[in-house]
């Protein structure tokens, strides 16, 4: 009686090393096909870790910064605006319920020199602005150098500047006794200002009192722009009354504005970029998947030698696709892990370079590697099927 032979067996490690033995022997073509794998996660996975950076460091900005920020200005309206609001403008606004702190700020006309011998006209784009002592509180500001403009100062010739007209005019550091020309007057710089991340044509702006602009420059001060800090749950409500209580009489040409709507604006920008170039990634680990498949198709075609043999020799279809379809996923296993690595360490880098906490997402990292090993799984399945129907017969005859 003939005895049946046990049927081959295929352990999970031997699996494993004739896998990689089968990359290792063509070394250059597997690197070739696991790049494009490498590509197309990394811009995955940099572009997710990228856009929660940016998104963290733009939520940050705006609660430092706060949401309940309105600017009212005098538009043009019908062609009938002066420029100014009224002067009872600032006090009508406080007066609104919601409404927690005012500022106000009045342009004032003239210019800006270094000295009284540079010819009129040569400002520098520099501005004056008569402004109040709440200016900072109300714009989340801070002084970079020297002093902000107090009850007292406010009311003598000083004068701070902002970040650009500081630079423009020479001003590097503070002294106390650095006088500049303004309005054909002599004042003395007492500060310098950051940057104003919500109002930034005050960055080009020299800022004076409201009572030195009325006593040595002889101005009006009559509101060109009402700052208002108000409950944050109640902003809505108070846009809509904003411009008939600042000018009754022309409420069609008060503005109002919300600054921060610029900086949500930019973050739906970042979330439609961020889709375009994951739609780029995408594409780039689609040509890596058809690099692999190309790889395989080749692999099966030079080897049938080695199918036809161990087909002979006892090897089963299974165990045949399954040899093929390991290459595949041990290629797209490495190119995940080049990919992710190479993704984080962009996110890192860029990170750093912009001033933000590098932030990665876990699904970025975990979807990474699961994306490259179903894409190369994929991509070998055909190959492993073909070389799976290969008949010992025909693959060593044409050896």
């Amino acid at each position: 009686m003939v005895q049946a032979l046990p049927k081959s067996r295929l352990a999970p490690g031997d699996l494993i090393r004739t896998a990689i033995v089968g990359i290792r022997m063509r070394k250059l073509r597997s690197a070739l096909s696991s790049l494009g794998i490498v590509i197309g996660v990394a811009a995955m996975v940099g572009i997710l870790g990228l856009a929660e950076s940016s998104k963290s460091e733009l939520l940050a900005q705006l609660d430092r910064l706060g949401t309940n920020l309105l600017i009212v200005e005098s538009g043009t309206g019908f062609g009938l605006g002066t420029g100014a609001l009224p002067t009872e403008a600032t006090g009508m606004i406080a007066r609104i319920g919601p409404v927690e702190s005012t500022s106000m700020i009045s342009f004032v006309g003239g210019g800006v020199y270094t000295n009284d011998r540079i010819p009129e006209g040569r400002t520098g784009g520099i501005s004056i602005q008569a402004v109040d002592t709440g200016l900072l509180d109300v714009l989340a500001g801070s002084v970079a150098d020297g002093v902000w403009l107090g009850d007292a100062k406010a009311s003598y010739r000083t004068v701070v500047l902002g970040s650009v007209a500081a630079r423009r005019l020479g001003v590097r550091e503070v002294t106390g006794t650095q006088p500049i020309w303004l309005g054909g007057r002599w004042f003395t710089v007492i500060g310098v200002l950051n940057t104003f991340e919500l109002s930034p044509d005050l960055d080009r702006s020299a800022l004076i009192g409201h009572a030195a602009a009325a006593t040595f420059l002889d101005h009006e001060n009559l509101p060109t722009r009402v700052l208002a800090r108000v409950d944050p749950a109640r902003v809505d409500q108070v846009v809509t009354v904003l411009a008939a209580t600042a000018n009754p009489e022309f409420p069609e040409e008060v503005e109002v504005d919300k600054p921060t709507d610029a900086l949500e604006a930019k973050e739906a920008a970042n979330d439609t970029l961020t889709a375009l170039f994951l739609g780029l990634g995408a594409v780039a680990l689609l040509v890596g998947s058809v690099g692999v498949a190309n790889v395989m198709v080749i692999s099966v075609l030079e080897r049938r030698g080695e199918i036809g043999l161990r087909r002979a020799l006892g090897a089963t279809q299974r165990q045949v696709a399954a040899q093929f379809l390991g290459e595949a996923l041990l290629l797209g296993l490495i190119g995940g892990i080049g990919g992710v690595l190479l993704g984080v360490g962009t996110t890192v880098v860029f990170a750093n370079v912009k001033g933000w906490d590098p932030l990665i997402p876990p699904f970025a990292l975990l979807g990474g590697l699961g994306v490259s090993l179903v894409a190369s799984g994929v991509a070998g399945l055909y190959p492993a099927v073909k070389a799976a129907h290969l008949s010992p017969t025909e693959a060593l005859r044409t050896t």
